[in-house]
């Protein structure tokens, strides 16, 4: 059964530093594109940051400067960094992953979702 399991999540001020992981198991063949995306209270889920099988890495604007995504593909993890945290980082952030089963098993799959609360 394949997973995607998030840790690090969490309270912090504004200014404050947090570092997300989300660690991939199972039978995978390929992991391709790994990515965070959040969702606030209200509003529609939306791409955070997203990191290719090579390194190559795009982030939302609201972001830029300020996060930085990572993976290490030897533990089929990937993180992201989070720094100069503000209020309206406050979300539930999802991790993603398009992911080979088999030569034409391809997936996409979400994990749970851990919560990140930004106090001012």
């Amino acid at each position: 059964q394949v997973q995607l399991v998030e840790s690090g999540g969490g309270l912090v001020q504004a200014g404050g530093s947090l570092r997300l992981s989300c660690a991939a198991s199972g039978r995978i063949l390929i992991i391709n594109r790994m990515g965070w995306y959040r969702q606030a209270p209200g509003k529609q889920r939306e791409l955070v940051a997203v990191i290719t099988s090579g390194g190559s890495t795009n982030y939302a604007d609201s972001v830029k400067g300020r996060f930085t995504i990572s993976r290490d593909n030897a533990k089929n993890t990937v993180y992201l960094q989070m720094s100069s945290l503000k209020p309206e980082d406050t979300a539930v952030y999802y991790c993603n992953a398009d992911l080979m089963l088999g030569a034409n098993e391809r997936y996409d799959y979400w994990g749970q979702g851990t919560q990140v609360t930004v106090s001012s």
